[in-house]
């Protein structure tokens, strides 16, 4: 389970069913049976079929190899039973999905497709599933969002000091020499197993003679190729690596040498080395971000302009803005029900979590001047266009927002894993062998 299951915005997991295979069976057949029971609530092998066939395709999708058949079916079977007895939670608690946010994630769903509500439903049917069925999906998939928000978001807290804490642990990570990526290239002046005193001096005294060739500006990589014991290929280099990979002896001998410097004499059982920092990188803070300048034209809805109407008359419009017939910005000025509509609908440049979900991740999806098709929020529906995107460095107020959000969403999967546990372990299971 990841941390879509936990979204803040029960509308933002619509996008889990974009591959629009069905979940749940749309009706028992004759050789239908009973899987497993959830409190006494059957899974059919229907659904279970369902499932096991949306999961491959899926992976077929990312590319990704698919387990072999018994242990697939486990695997999606244990996810439904945990998902039933959830759903039981949910209702039990009085949590209901209402026919209005289903409709909106309906409709976003159509919209991230390309097409309308009814095209949408027409795809559905081509897929072999009813509009019914996948709305009841979508009713669950809610109720599931609406009980972990009060389940699991509610008991995640971070507070000011663990973000404090944890800034100045990475920061001390950051300057761990073990912890930083670092390549290195050496040259070896080789000695035999067991060298006597006079080989060592030897050995010592030749790498000595070409340290002070590398001062006075001699080629690293020429040395290396013309003198070196150990592999001359890249100029002796051993590659990018995390340094507790490296040898300790080379570790220790560059730690305080910038990139380009080489370190004097090193002696290990193969002979004595010179030892070059070709490059230095520290694992960093979260120092930038993207933004996004975009514009958008809103309808609220109203008893008198339903969501159907508003979408069809978004859709007319962005075809309109498409051809030419008029611009984005005279459009907005003249039908959008937002502040930003005098300025063309401009909304200047916006920050992550700035806006509601649903609204950041269509943005998010866009590419550069494309407008989309419209979409619903909560505060009505939207035709947007995103005009640019910088990378820009975060100040240290954002620097610990976002340190906040990696330790809020790593707390938030933990107690999610935690609560999940609990709640399947409460649920009475009887799984069937198959018939």
């Amino acid at each position: 389970m990841t941390l879509k299951h936990c979204a803040a915005a029960a509308i933002t997991l619509v996008v889990l069913f974009t591959g629009l295979t069905p979940v749940r069976a749309q009706s028992s057949q004759a050789a239908d049976f009973i899987v497993a029971l959830v409190n006494s609530e059957p899974i059919t092998d229907a659904e279970l079929q369902a499932q096991i066939k949306q999961m491959k395709e899926q992976r077929a999708q990312q590319r990704q190899s698919v387990p072999p058949a018994g242990e697939l079916r486990s695997a999606v079977l244990e996810r439904m039973i945990s998902d039933r007895a959830q759903l039981q939670v949910a209702r039990d608690m009085g949590l209901r999905a209402d026919a209005a946010t289903i409709d909106q994630a309906e409709a976003n769903l159509a919209a991230q497709n390309q097409i309308d509500v009814a095209q949408f439903r027409k795809l559905l049917e081509q897929r072999g599933m009813s509009s019914a069925a996948f709305r009841a999906q979508l009713a669950d998939q809610i109720l599931l969002n609406r009980l972990h928000e009060r389940e699991v978001l509610s008991r995640v807290r971070v507070t000011d000091k663990e973000v404090e804490n944890a800034l100045a642990a990475r920061q001390v990570a950051n300057t761990d020499p073990l912890s930083q990526e670092i390549n290195l290239a050496h040259l070896l002046v080789g000695l035999p197993e067991k060298p006597s005193a006079s080989q060592v001096a030897q050995g010592q005294a030749k790498a000595q003679r070409l340290q002070a060739r590398l001062r006075a500006g001699e080629s690293f990589e020429s040395l290396v190729k013309e003198q070196s014991d150990a592999s001359r290929e890249s100029g002796g280099q051993i590659g990018l690596r995390r340094a507790d990979r490296y040898p300790l002896i080379f570790v220790e001998a560059t730690k305080d040498l910038t990139v380009g410097q080489v370190s004097e004499p090193v002696r290990s059982d193969a002979g004595f080395h010179l030892i070059k920092v070709v490059d230095r990188r520290a694992g960093s803070l979260v120092q930038t971000m993207t933004q996004t300048h975009a514009r958008h034209i809103l309808l609220r809805l109203t008893p008198e302009l339903t969501q159907t109407q508003a979408l069809a008359q978004l859709t007319l419009l962005r075809q309109r803005i498409v051809l030419g017939s008029t611009s984005f910005e005279a459009a907005a000025r003249e039908v959008s029900q937002d502040a930003s509509a005098p300025q063309g609908g401009d909304l200047g440049w916006s920050s992550p979590g700035m806006f509601v979900p649903e609204f950041e991740e269509t943005l998010d999806r866009l590419k550069l001047q494309e407008i989309g098709m419209p979409m619903v929020s909560r505060f009505g529906v939207h035709l947007m266009q995103v005009l640019e995107r910088r990378t820009v460095e975060l100040t240290p107020s954002q620097m610990r927002e976002a340190m906040r959000a990696e330790l809020r969403a790593k707390r938030t999967e933990e107690t999610y894993q935690a609560w999940e546990r609990d709640v399947r372990s409460r649920a009475f299971v009887e799984i069937r062998e198959p018939q």
